[in-house]
């Protein structure tokens, strides 16, 4: 794999913006992240600005991975959100347990199946145990993406039986997958 893995910077905020608004484009989108392109895309550049800010390089509540291309493009992308106990948790639940909690993952098309999506969890967990210092990582996905749940189980994460209804969508589940420090 040719790609470096890295957290973002905070004046990377157009590149954060033009990454993720790809990964709501994706056809599994609806399956995979709680807002859609036109909510997400009539955002303003303050609002991007402050995102990119508060989950770049430096920050320890939250931070955002990419993995960049030779030529400089952003391929793939992870966010890594610090959970503290006592809590409330994305989904209305409550954090029994400080923990990391992997959302908006997402890899290019064409650049799925080269490692990319591999190297930036091997980063992900690498950051959840040592800069968080957490014990236990997790994750939700649409109970109809079989595709990233393939991709979670591979990768060592295991379903929990902890589930959440879907946002605007009351009859769908996410289903609630965590590893474990080694």
């Amino acid at each position: 794999m040719t790609h470096v893995i890295r957290s973002i910077r905070s004046d990377e905020w157009r590149a954060v913006k033009e990454l993720r608004l790809a990964a709501l484009r994706d056809p599994v989108a609806h399956l995979a992240f709680l807002e859609s392109y036109e909510e997400a895309a009539a955002k303003s550049d303050a609002y991007w600005r402050e995102r990119t800010s508060g989950a770049s390089e430096g920050a320890t509540a939250r931070q955002q991975l990419i993995a960049e291309g030779p030529d400089g493009t952003w391929d793939g992308s992870v966010t890594v959100l610090v959970e503290d106990a006592g809590t409330q948790d994305p989904f209305g639940g409550l954090v029994e347990q400080n923990q990391a909690h992997l959302v908006g993952v997402f890899v290019r098309p064409g650049q799925r199946g080269t490692g990319v999506t591999e190297a930036l969890f091997e980063a992900a967990m690498t950051w959840s145990w040592e800069v968080a210092d957490v014990d236990r990582v997790r994750l939700f996905v649409h109970e109809r993406n079989a595709r990233a749940e393939a991709f979670y189980r591979k990768v060592g994460f295991l379903p929990t039986g902890v589930t959440a209804p879907v946002p605007g969508e009351p009859a769908a589940l996410e289903l609630e997958f965590a590893v474990k420090r080694p």
